[in-house]
C-alpha cells in the first residue's frame, strides 16, 4: 500500500526517465541554467589537447632544423587614420651538423615576418667545417663597420660568444669556440661578418686533396 501511494504521489509521466539514466538527465551530462544540456568535463579535454599540441611544437627532436630568432624589429608609419605597424625579423637556422643559414624577412604581421626569414635562411645555407666540436683555424670576418674574430678552442671550453655569434655557432653544431666582436654592434652586420668568417674557412678535405696528403696527417 505504501509503495502504491508513493507511485500515485509521484506519477511517472511527471518525471520521465531515459533508458540507462539515474535521473531526469542522461548519464555524463549536466543541465545548464537555461535547461540546455552540456557535456561534463568538456573543458578539461580541450585543455589537455592544447597542452599536447604545445609540447609537440616545443620538442626540438622532431624538427629538421633548429631556429633562432636573432632580432625582431617593429616600425611605425604615420598615416591619415593613425599609425601602421610593420615588422622585420632576422633568423638563423641550422641542422647542428655543419650547415647554417640566415634570413631577413619583413611583413605586417610578426608570424609572417618570421616565416619569410626562415624560408630565406633555408635557401642560403652554407657548410661549416667542424672538427671535434670546434672550427679548424683562426679567422676574421668583416662586413661594413663590424668585425668578428673566431678562434678554435679545446674541448670543454664552450661557446664564448654573445648574441648573434652564439646563435650561429649553436645552429651550426659548434660546441667550443672563442669569439670577439669588434666595431659596430649592429646585429645584422655582426651576422653578416660571422658568415664572412664561415665562407673564408678552409676545408681540411679540400686542402688535403690539393696537397696530396691524407686527411689524418693534415689534421695532425
Amino acid at each position: 500500500m505504501e509503495n502504491s501511494q508513493e507511485s500515485d504521489k509521484y506519477p511517472a509521466e511527471k518525471f520521465p526517465r531515459e533508458a540507462g539514466t539515474t535521473g531526469g538527465v542522461a548519464e555524463g551530462r549536466t543541465e545548464g541554467h537555461n535547461g540546455t544540456q552540456r557535456s561534463e568535463g568538456r573543458g578539461r579535454g580541450r585543455g589537455e589537447g592544447r597542452d599536447r599540441d604545445r609540447n609537440r611544437d616545443r620538442d626540438p627532436a622532431d624538427k629538421e632544423y633548429i631556429e633562432k630568432l636573432v632580432k625582431l624589429n617593429r616600425t611605425a608609419k604615420v598615416v591619415k587614420g593613425g599609425r601602421r605597424f610593420s615588422f622585420s625579423a632576422l633568423t638563423v637556422i641550422g641542422d647542428r651538423k655543419g650547415n647554417v643559414g640566415f634570413g631577413f624577412g619583413k611583413a605586417n604581421d610578426v608570424s609572417e615576418a618570421i616565416r619569410k626569414s626562415i624560408e630565406k635562411a633555408k635557401r642560403k645555407m652554407i657548410p661549416v667545417p667542424v672538427k671535434n666540436g670546434t672550427i679548424p683555424h683562426e679567422i676574421e670576418g668583416v662586413f661594413k663597420a663590424s668585425r668578428v674574430l673566431l678562434k678554435p678552442a679545446c674541448s670543454g671550453t664552450g661557446i664564448i660568444a654573445g648574441g648573434p655569434v652564439r646563435a650561429i655557432m649553436e645552429a651550426a653544431g659548434v660546441t667550443d669556440v672563442l669569439s670577439k666582436s669588434i666595431g659596430a654592434a649592429s646585429q645584422y652586420n655582426v651576422v653578416k661578418a660571422t658568415f664572412d668568417c664561415i665562407s673564408k674557412m678552409l676545408d681540411a678535405r679540400t686542402i688535403a686533396k690539393n696537397r696530396g696528403k691524407p686527411l689524418k696527417e693534415l689534421w695532425g
